[in-house]
């Protein structure tokens, strides 16, 4: 399966792109050669170590395992690098840096001016009444003495450069990283995908390998980590996945982030536009036709999962009372055949059952008559915002003309999928690679197999 992606993902690299694929022990030496065929091994540049959770569970018959590995090959020899940095280790800062300015409330150390090689005449002069053999010139030094980072303790003292904390580029990341976390279960970035990638992951790999303004391409994206660290770091980008539920959640996804002018930036491609282009897709693949017409209306299926349903194939979640604060759901039913009265009648039966507020039929076909009067005769849900009716069917072609679900208003009320964490304007306010999860969501550089 890889090793002809491997080989297309390698005609649309530019010459001073690089590719990082993504996967765990198991499989990276296989991997690993099949790059080398691709990529040639001249180019290999990093197997990089990504501890992804202490070790834990069973280890009763070999060492636990606890890391994943990507692998960084680039396409020629010459390739965009952006050295990355960790911050120093507190206990560091806290030993070297032990002074703070009172203007500013930087922290600083004093480092020494003199030079190691005392052999060098034109270095040798008086400052500040100290003949020494000096690190610079004597107007560079005047200068620096003048901007207030050279300093003396006491008169006929050593003269002593101030070199501060904020102006120091941290530790050089290396081939092991042990300070990004996995999204963990209770994490604000975590959105349900299954495969899932801390989004820290996805910058550093982003910001080292590729400028503002280059294409980060993901031909497997997933719930779209990859395209978030693109969007947030200002490159253009493209993502990939066959499935239209991951689709449905990067939509999301960008839009809670990014707010709702974000969808004017990118279109989707590969999505039915039409009738009989969703009746193919219906024909082709019963479950992505699902997903599919589930996204028109911003609800989640009921289990991505094949198998039994117990006639829920969607469902949508709200808030309409702020006094209790109960969270209400609406039901979903999505049929690509022919439909019938008895398909409403079995709709009315789940939606007692599971004590739903509104329930409604998306169809290829439009309903009967029959059908009609068997959804009528359910009612209405009342809310603050008026009546809606408890049964409501719904054409392929009525959402595509943009007819949507009669329930309370979505904005402050729909909690169907769970929110990324919102950027700031402009996108800027990049979170820290230390910063962990309880304390919070064609390539001119970069190719990934991430989510």
């Amino acid at each position: 399966m890889m090793a002809p992606r491997l080989q297309e993902l390698k005609r649309v690299l530019r010459p001073s792109g690089s590719i990082f694929l993504h996967c765990d022990p198991t499989a990276s030496h296989y991997l690993k050669l099949l790059m080398d065929a691709v990529f040639g091994p001249k180019h290999f540049r990093n197997e990089i170590i990504w501890q992804r959770t202490n070790a834990k569970g069973l280890a009763f018959t070999r060492f636990a395992s606890n890391h994943d590995v990507l692998l960084w090959s680039t396409k020629e020899d010459a390739c965009t690098w952006h050295p990355q940095y960790s911050p120093h280790d507190p206990e560091y800062v806290r030993k070297f840096y032990r002074y703070v300015e009172p203007e500013t409330g930087r922290r600083y150390r004093l480092a020494d001016l003199t030079n190691p090689n005392k052999n060098r005449p034109n270095l040798t002069y008086e400052f500040l009444g100290v003949t020494r053999v000096w690190r610079w010139t004597q107007d560079r030094m005047k200068e620096a003495y003048k901007k207030g980072l050279i300093i003396q303790s006491r008169q006929g003292a050593v003269p002593v450069l101030k070199r501060y904390l904020d102006e120091q580029e941290g530790n050089p990341v290396g081939d092991i990283w042990t300070d990004i976390l996995p999204v963990q279960a209770q994490a604000a970035e975590r959105l349900g995908y299954p495969t899932q990638k801390p989004l820290a992951l996805l910058e550093r790999i982003v910001d080292a390998c590729s400028n503002p303004g280059d294409v980060v391409l993901d031909p497997f994206c997933g719930c779209g980590t990859t395209i978030d660290a693109a969007q947030k770091l200002g490159r253009r980008w493209i993502g990939i996945d066959v499935t239209h539920l991951a689709i449905n959640l990067i939509r999301h996804r960008l839009k809670d982030t990014y707010g709702d002018d974000i969808a004017k930036t990118y279109e989707v491609v590969g999505e039915p536009t039409s009738v009989p282009d969703a009746g193919v897709l219906a024909e082709q693949d019963p479950y992505q036709f699902q997903w599919w017409a589930l996204g028109l209306v911003g609800a989640r299926p009921a289990d991505p999962k094949k198998g039994a349903d117990r006639g829920i194939d969607g469902r949508l979640y709200f808030h309409d009372d702020p006094s209790s604060g109960a969270t209400k759901q609406i039901i979903f039913s999505v049929k690509a055949g022919k439909i019938s009265v008895a398909h409403v009648r079995d709709l009315c039966h789940v939606l007692d059952r599971e004590n739903a507020e509104i329930g409604v039929l998306i169809s290829m076909h439009a309903p009967t008559q029959p059908m009609r009067a068997e959804a009528a005769s359910a009612g209405f849900y009342s809310s603050p915002w008026g009546k809606h009716p408890r049964v409501q069917l719904l054409t392929v072609g009525d959402l595509l003309r943009g007819v949507r679900v009669d329930m309370p208003p979505a904005t402050g009320v729909n909690v169907t999928f769970r929110k990324a964490r919102k950027h700031g304007k402009g996108g800027n306010d990049q979170l820290t690679l230390r910063e962990t999860d309880e304390e919070y969501g064609f390539n001119q550089e970069t190719e990934f197999e991430s989510d």
